[in-house]
């Protein structure tokens, strides 16, 4: 059964979060004074960045009760996006984030969620969603950690592959909110076969396919990141193959390679540029290069420029304070690229 009428360019379902960011920038963390309120967790970042650029968003999150609830929906409905099927889960709350800024190279960031109230989100909640309205499903890997919203996550993919809705994994890989990181791995490889296509870092990419805990370091103690060995040609084969028709692997300041699989099982790989800049504070640059890599896909721009859209929007968060607060419009993007090549 294929759904004709799409009321929405894309439906974002996961994590939403108070991200507070310290204002102390380069301060170690256990000396940071004073932090700056924003809206954060990556799908919603991703509906917000969308709906900047010009798509028709929605979003499928849990909210607490609570304040902090109240706080990241009128922020979202400042913005645009749909907000009417995330439902408020009484005795549960909404989750916090907590982000170090040290340039170059460190950023960590602590998560609060026990109890939390996205990972609360039923199958009723994906019933309630308009999948079937949607151009697009969007959803994060760490959806996946904890039931209900792992069986919910999986149930709206195999729902949205249904009714014609194309499906879109961030892999979105948080060793912290996993008790084994190889089962990080296992969840994910389950429901690639309900997935269309899938975006990570060579990274995440390794830990999709972990099966060896030996391949994988954690760094920012602990908290939030890790480096996973293997061989990444092989990794993104095993993916595809798996069911997804194309793998974007984001790959920092080099930009993006869009891997697609032919129909006789051999991978075209499609080189897309980044936009090198000083780099202020990388939190949040993969979910900007999602929304934009959204906006150019929805409207038919291609593979790869669509993937350069992405890029610069990921090249102009890098250099801002926070995530979807500092999400572009296109006009910005417009900007931003006129000197540097264009898309």
């Amino acid at each position: 059964m294929t759904s004709s009428i799409k009321t929405y360019d894309s439906l974002h379902m996961g994590r939403s979060s108070i991200d507070l960011y310290a204002n102390d920038i380069g301060a170690p963390f256990a000396e940071i004074k004073n932090f700056a309120a924003y809206v954060g967790g990556s799908p919603t970042n991703i509906s917000v960045g969308a709906r900047r650029l010009g798509l028709k968003t929605a979003l499928l999150t849990g909210l607490g009760e609570d304040p902090v609830g109240d706080f990241i929906l009128h922020f979202l409905e400042q913005e645009g996006v749909e907000t009417s099927y995330s439902p408020r889960k009484p005795g549960h709350r909404t989750s916090a984030v907590a982000l170090g800024i040290e340039p170059p190279d460190k950023f960590p960031l602590i998560y609060y969620r026990d109890n939390c109230a996205d990972i609360e989100l039923t199958i009723d909640d994906v019933l309630a969603a308009p999948v079937g309205k949607s151009k697009v499903f969007q959803f994060a890997g760490t959806n996946l950690s904890k039931d209900p919203c792992r069986t919910a996550t999986i149930f709206a993919a195999e729902l949205s592959q249904k009714v014609g809705t194309e499906v879109v994994l961030d892999i979105d890989f948080r060793p912290d909110q996993w008790h084994d990181p190889r089962a990080f791995g296992v969840t994910i490889r389950s429901v690639l076969p309900n997935v269309d296509i899938v975006i990570g870092t060579e990274d995440e990419i390794n830990a999709a396919m972990l099966v060896d805990a030996g391949q994988i370091s954690l760094t920012h103690s602990q908290v939030s990141d890790a480096r996973v060995e293997g061989d990444i040609d092989e990794a993104i084969a095993t993916l595809l193959s798996l069911g997804p028709k194309a793998l974007l692997q984001k790959r920092g300041e080099e930009g993006v390679r869009v891997h697609l699989k032919q129909d006789d099982g051999s991978i075209e790989q499609i080189d897309a540029p980044g936009y090198p800049v000083e780099i202020y504070n990388i939190l949040g640059a993969g979910d900007a290069f999602g929304s934009g890599f959204l906006y150019g896909h929805v409207n038919g721009w291609g593979w790869y420029k669509s993937a350069r859209l992405g890029n610069a929007c990921g090249a102009i968060v890098v250099t801002k304070h926070g995530c979807a607060n500092f999400m572009p419009t296109m006009l910005e993007v417009q900007d931003f690229v006129e000197g540097r090549g264009g898309f």
